[in-house]
């Protein structure tokens, strides 16, 4: 098995060489359970952004608030993404189980409280809360996915995640807008409650941590925690609404990044004081795993072109409505687990690296095809590609994200989970916010160029043109992934062996 399963070394990343304690492991016959709670965990995040995104015109009609909706993505997508280093260090203190109940809880929480809002206000302030929730969730269960499987098991757990995500990116357009349009918008949360308080039950039961090495004391970074807060905070809130709610330069924009680089630097210190730090240095020391995280940062970067701006795509330049828009980008949905299940035959003969980097590739090439569509074209040919992007992306996210979890004991694993989800949800606001920028930038020429004053007048050759721009930034995005990989990622993944796990 090369550059996988077998080795035990570990001294390219600097580790302590020995055996992995993995107290997560479970025993196969409880396996199923816990897998379905972590399928419906997975469901309520896949589900949140789409199914809350077709409704929103009912919920501006109903609580009014327009120039504030976008903080109903916006907020819960701060909350998600700054907790999750947050929710991974502490399942590597305390447990997966704990972290997992209370990230569960407190999204159910939020959903109850979202569903009884009065205004768009508060309306976006139970949207936090479902998202501090939500922070657990995304982090918990891919970690938890992590211990219930041996290396060479890991991806049919993976691909069942996938499968959830896939499946939440059709079904949620669809049941959102059946739920607005023949019940009430609210219901969109309400349905969280049964398949949570399902999943709640199953881990409750069923998911048994064997007992840990115990410490004097469990000692948690809360400053650290704080810090990382409210850097992550008042960068993506710059990243998120930079050049939407105010212009790139002005002055709530500078004083954003200006605080957030002042915090940054503040946090930097409390880490390397911290006896055990929220971010640690190691997660950024040892190759692989910096390696991973830039790289998957790349991945959300590249995202935002066709999760973003595909949909206004397809009904601007071919005419689509918004249902049949949203299922030319599913076609990229339907290939990815495909490719992601099966990629354990791959990267056990070529090795992690090797796989994610031929994968990657071939996205490259497939986002480069894009502005080669003809103009309009169609439908067909967009969900062409995006069919084989999908295919593409699952040849080389898993064999990563399965890759560096295999390269960490136990008591990593939770932090450097989070790291690498961190890492992408980071590129996936920076991807929002800079691609968002090449758009307009490309939109506005194409207004002076036409003698218009009107961006409703634009016509579907402009929005066509801005598309491919986004398009061939997505593909430099994935590039950079390759180069980081080539460059920094060792040749083989210093991955623990199985039998290094108990019985």
């Amino acid at each position: 098995m090369s550059g996988a399963a077998g080795r035990a070394d570990r001294t390219e990343d600097g580790a302590t060489p020995g055996r992995a304690h993995d107290p997560g492991a479970a025993a196969p016959r409880r396996r199923g359970p816990v897998v379905a709670a972590l399928m419906m965990g997975m469901a309520l995040a896949a589900l949140d952004g789409t199914i809350v995104a077709t409704a929103v015109p009912q919920i501006v009609g109903d609580l009014g608030g327009l120039s504030l909706f976008s903080w109903l993505f916006s907020g819960y997508l701060l909350a998600v993404t700054v907790t999750l280093p947050v929710y991974g260090k502490l399942s590597d203190t305390f447990g997966r189980k704990p972290v997992l109940i209370a990230g569960i809880v407190l999204f159910l929480a939020g959903s109850l409280l979202c569903a009884a809002a009065w205004s768009m206000e508060s309306l976006i302030a139970f949207r936090i809360v479902q998202g501090l929730g939500g922070g657990a969730l995304q982090g918990t269960v891919q970690t938890i996915a992590a211990d219930l499987y041996p290396l060479k098991e890991r991806p049919r757990i993976q691909a069942r995640l996938s499968t959830v995500w896939a499946t939440s990116s059709v079904a949620g357009p669809a049941l959102g807008g059946l739920l607005a349009g023949y019940a009430d918008w609210r219901w969109i949360f309400l349905v969280n409650l049964p398949v949570g308080g399902v999943a709640l039950w199953l881990i409750v039961r069923h998911l048994a941590e064997p007992a840990r090495e115990r410490r004097t004391r469990a000692r948690v970074d809360w400053p650290g925690a704080l810090a990382i807060f409210s850097t992550g905070t008042l960068l993506l809130t710059a990243l998120v609404q930079g050049g939407v709610a105010w212009p790139w330069l002005s002055p709530p924009s500078l004083a954003l990044f200006a605080g957030a680089a002042v915090l940054m630097a503040v946090t930097v210190l409390i880490e390397r004081r911290a006896a055990e730090p929220i971010i640690p240095g190691w997660v950024w020391r040892r190759r692989t795993i910096a390696a991973v995280n830039l790289s998957l940062g790349a991945l959300g970067l590249l995202m935002v072109a066709p999760t973003v701006f595909l949909p206004t795509y397809a009904q601007t330049v071919l005419g689509l409505g918004p249902i049949a828009a949203g299922f030319v980008l599913s076609a990229m949905t339907l290939s990815w687990p495909v490719t992601a299940a099966l990629s354990d035959r791959v990267y056990n003969r070529m090795g992690f690296r090797l796989t994610a980097v031929t994968g990657m590739s071939f996205a490259v090439l497939v986002l480069l095809a894009f502005p080669l569509l003809p103009y309009p074209g169609e439908p067909w040919q967009p969900a062409l590609i995006m069919l084989l992007l999908g295919a593409a992306l699952g040849l080389f996210q898993l064999p990563l994200i399965v890759g560096v979890q295999s390269t960490v004991p136990w008591a990593e694993r939770g932090t450097t989970t989070a790291s690498v989800l961190f890492c992408r949800q980071v590129g996936q606001s920076l991807g929002a916010a800079l691609f968002g920028a090449v758009a307009n930038t490309v939109l506005a020429t194409r207004l002076t160029e036409g003698g218009l004053d009107d961006p409703a007048t634009l016509t579907p050759r402009a929005v066509d043109t801005a598309v491919e721009y986004v398009f061939a930034g997505a593909a430099a995005a994935g590039a950079l992934a390759l180069v980081v990989l080539l460059t920094l990622a060792p040749r083989r993944f210093p991955v623990l062996r199985d039998d290094d796990r108990p019985a």
